[in-house]
């Protein structure tokens, strides 16, 4: 008599363990979060699609035409062009502008966070691990910092930028200085989490016994207790992102921003006041409602994230 074979189960696939996690679980019941997604999935692919779906290339002057200026939403021009969101006082198409400054306003603002991360992280690894005086140089450096507003420090880091840049390549680099401007004025925020968080970490015992075994402290850093820090510092990323691109915003709308060949969202708004108590509303309010619907989605997405690796919140 032959016995049964044992039952094997088959393992879970990735996508299958993906779909039966807690993370997964906490975003298909939270409706909120699901329309933040899409809104900002929307306008990021509208925003990286924007030579190929835009009806107009607003920044072609072969392509604009001054008769078209002032059009009102879901209006015909005096040339016969039809404007989904109108025109501006150039005659360019809102819906193309707001499209191609959001490809900007999105690569500044991801630019620079990933900046920040990069430098806070590091610096953070380093004095949560070393200590002593490492660690109390990096804070107090930080603690400086946290004293001023960030859109101070960006202002200050971007004049001292623009002053050491030659006038002729003032244009050609504005965009990386104001990335570099704002990404160093948002690196404190990763540093002290992160600091705080390898603190903790460098006390357990993985991290010892890989010094024993001899292992250099930048790998003990890296393949150990950089991945036991990472949820902070993907939540604080993507509030970040929201915050840089407001910061960029602010400083395009201040006018020391991006050049105006290459407009983004700030500046948008910043042409579209001038005209917002003639009558000429959409000029403002679109671009205005775009970078709102951005930062919100953005900040939403960042708040379920912080409650979704939270270990005291999971169900």
């Amino acid at each position: 008599m032959t016995s049964p074979s044992p039952t094997h189960s088959e393992p879970t696939g990735l996508f299958a363990r993906a779909l039966d996690s807690d993370i997964f679980y906490s975003y298909r019941t939270s409706p909120v979060t699901i329309v933040a997604s899409i809104v900002l999935a929307a306008l990021i692919l509208a925003a990286v699609l924007a030579p190929w779906v835009a009806p107009y290339n607003p920044f072609n002057p072969a392509s604009l035409n001054l008769m078209d200026g002032y059009t009102a939403p879901l209006s015909t021009s005096m040339m016969g062009n039809y404007f989904i969101l109108g025109t501006d006082h150039q005659g360019r198409d809102v819906l193309s502008t707001i499209l191609y400054g959001s490809r900007v306003s999105l690569f500044v603002g991801v630019s620079a966070t990933l900046f920040a991360m990069v430098l806070g992280v590091t610096l953070g690894l380093f004095a949560g691990y070393r200590g002593k005086t490492t660690d109390a140089i990096i804070m107090r450096i930080a603690d400086i910092q946290l004293t001023f507003p960030a859109i101070l420090i960006a202002l200050l880091i971007f004049g001292f930028a623009r002053g050491i840049i030659p006038p002729a390549q003032q244009e050609a680099a504005a965009v990386w200085v104001l990335i570099f401007a704002i990404g160093l004025s948002n690196w404190a925020q990763f540093a002290r989490t992160v600091r705080g968080a390898t603190m903790v970490e460098r006390q357990k015992e993985y991290v010892a016994a890989a010094r024993i075994m001899g292992v250099h402290p930048v790998m003990i850093l890296v393949r150990h207790i950089l991945p036991n820090v990472t949820g902070p510092v993907l939540v604080i990323a993507t509030i970040g992102l929201a915050l840089a691109i407001i910061e960029e915003a602010t400083l395009s709308f201040l006018g020391v921003g991006v050049p105006p060949t290459q407009p983004s969202l700030g500046t948008l708004i910043r042409i579209g006041q001038q005209f917002l108590f003639s009558g000429e509303w959409w000029i403002l309010f679109f671009p205005a409602v775009t970078l709102v619907l951005l930062a919100l989605s953005v900040n939403l997405l960042g708040d379920w994230l912080r409650d979704a690796l939270n270990p005291r919140l999971r169900k």
